[in-house]
């Protein structure tokens, strides 16, 4: 049994890939008044003198900086209405809702999704502006006590766990009660890899990269066009030209007509024709022709 594969997969990373700041300085520390160099400094500190990983050791520095006053996951969900983005979202969204396949491809029906996995924390995603476009938003989150205030990391997402939501993304395994690690053959998993584009920003995301380059899919390494200390670009250059983890980098410019929205309409479009191509020649092949009566 197989079962119909008709989706394309555009998977995003959050921080530094769909926004230029990161997320916790953007609107959590305005709103809960805490120094960001502090708050950094005492998650390093977890990092390298205790052993923690990076996302549980600044989930815990912020429960420690928020003391007694801890918010709810609603108040973290209202402001994530303030993140802000890259140019060209998410407006991109909406046009590509609109126009990115060519009507002979909708007719085949092959769509377009869109998925984010970040190692930022999940809530603040779902309460912006980008989240009424994505098929499903993958973070770090926190579970609230019986006040409904956050208390304890009851998810975290690491740079290599990313790679598993790329496997759920892959066999439509979207929801957490759901096992990841069900057998399913490639038949009848939803969409395959070889549909997929990843994009991300550096080296949290090469695990990401590789699983999807290693199967057959687009990565799109971007940079920030206004870091004048080139560090962002260094970084995806480092990327495509010596290690080898993405074919193509690109300025975080979302807008039409932009080096990445040029590249992301292609690949898009290549890849239904691709699906297309492959459905002809399947049916070509499975078909076995009437003889023909001699004249």
């Amino acid at each position: 049994m197989s079962v119909p594969q008709n989706t394309i997969a555009i998977v995003y990373d959050y921080d530094q890939t769909l926004s230029p700041n990161y997320m916790q300085e953007e609107v959590l520390f305005p709103a809960f008044g805490i120094d960001s160099r502090a708050f950094w400094r005492k998650a390093q500190e977890l990092v390298r003198e205790q052993g923690y990983d990076n996302e549980l050791a600044y989930m815990k520095v912020l429960l420690d900086c928020l003391g007694m006053d801890r918010p709810t996951n609603a108040r973290l969900r209202e402001l994530g209405g303030s993140l802000r983005f890259y140019p060209g979202l998410p407006d991109m969204f909406e046009e590509f809702a609109k126009g990115l396949l060519g009507s002979q491809y909708e007719a085949q029906g092959i769509r377009v999704e869109h998925y984010i996995i970040s190692s930022g924390l999940k809530v603040l995603i779902e309460g912006s502006r980008l989240a009424p476009y994505v098929q499903g938003i993958f973070g770090c989150e926190f579970a609230e006590d019986q006040q409904g205030c956050i208390t304890f990391p009851k998810r975290v997402i690491s740079h290599t766990q990313k790679t598993q939501y790329l496997f759920r993304i892959n066999k439509g395994l979207l929801s957490m009660t759901q096992d990841v690690n069900d057998h399913m053959p490639p038949s009848v998993r939803p969409v395959p890899f070889q549909n997929m584009i990843y994009i991300g920003d550096g080296p949290t995301d090469v695990p990401c990269f590789t699983v999807v380059r290693q199967n057959g899919g687009h990565a799109i390494a971007v940079y920030n066009p206004d870091d004048t200390s080139l560090a962002s670009f260094r970084k995806c250059y480092q990327l495509c030209t010596h290690a080898d983890r993405v074919k193509h980098i690109a300025p975080a410019d979302f807008r039409r007509g932009s080096h990445l929205r040029l590249l992301l309409e292609q690949m898009v479009n290549e890849i239904a024709g691709r699906m297309v191509d492959t459905r002809v020649r399947e049916l070509e092949e499975a078909t076995v022709r009437a003889p023909k009566h001699a004249v």
